[in-house]
């Protein structure tokens, strides 16, 4: 019976250790000028490793992959063990949230005053589920730097209502989310966004600054947009260089 609990929680963090490797990936590869999806393709590759759990972005969230891996990390530490693998993926994964928020500064310098609209509330798409959902850490950090927040989510904002701060503002109607914005970032990849259109982004906001907590916009909209992956090299808009 110890086994079979064990392996269930050891599956779900093996898995969420795939996920906190290609996001320290990425991070690297941001300060060499790689992509991580180039390195994602490489280990896939490998039938070894395999293709599933290497999207670098904002991190895992959800009820499974939290859960299992903390409650796995406490098993060890109530038995004398020090299991520092996984104490590493925690931390990398709780970090990861943060690295968005260095992004936006680098590209807007201080956040104060800024309006910054977050495109997605829930953990995953296809679900109202807010559990250890990423976007409340970087609402949270956002409102830290002093911006103005303003959240959209298509499905999830009953759900998220009760979680947020007072001071965030939620609309169902997403041009009016965007409606001149200083930057915008992707949590959920809800098909709303990746399908709303890199120029369409670009004429409604203040500034066309885009930030991809998920690596999900199609390709071919980024060159509207000044485009901030995770792990990817980033494009300067055509709305910034014309």
């Amino acid at each position: 019976m110890k086994s079979a609990e064990l392996g269930k929680y050891a599956a779900n963090a093996f898995l969420a250790m795939k996920i906190s490797f290609i996001n320290e990936m990425a991070n690297l590869c941001d300060r060499v000028g790689a992509d991580v999806s180039e390195i994602a393709s490489i280990l896939g590759s490998d039938s070894r490793i395999g293709k599933a759990f290497l999207q670098a972005g904002i991190g895992y969230g959800g009820s499974c992959f939290p859960k299992d891996t903390k409650a796995l990390h406490h098993i060890a530490g109530t038995s004398g063990y020090d299991f520092k693998l996984l104490s590493s993926v925690i931390e990398v994964n709780r970090f990861q949230k943060y690295v968005l928020i260095g992004k936006l500064r680098g590209a807007l310098g201080s956040l104060a005053g800024r309006r910054v609209t977050v495109l997605g509330l829930t953990f995953k798409p296809e679900t109202d589920d807010m559990r250890e959902a990423p976007s409340l850490s970087v609402i949270e950090a956002l409102l830290a730097e002093g911006a103005s927040v303003t959240a959209h989510d298509p499905v999830g904002l009953k759900a998220a209502k009760a979680l947020l701060p007072a001071d965030v503002k939620t609309t169902a109607n997403l041009d009016e989310a965007l409606q001149d914005a200083d930057a915008a970032v992707l949590v959920t990849e809800w098909p709303v966004y990746l399908n709303y259109g890199g120029r369409t982004y670009r004429e409604r906001m203040k500034h066309p600054i885009f930030v991809d907590g998920r690596n999900a916009l199609p390709a071919s909209e980024r060159s509207w947009l000044d485009y901030y992956g995770v792990g990817m090299r980033t494009l300067p808009s055509a709305a910034l260089s014309t």
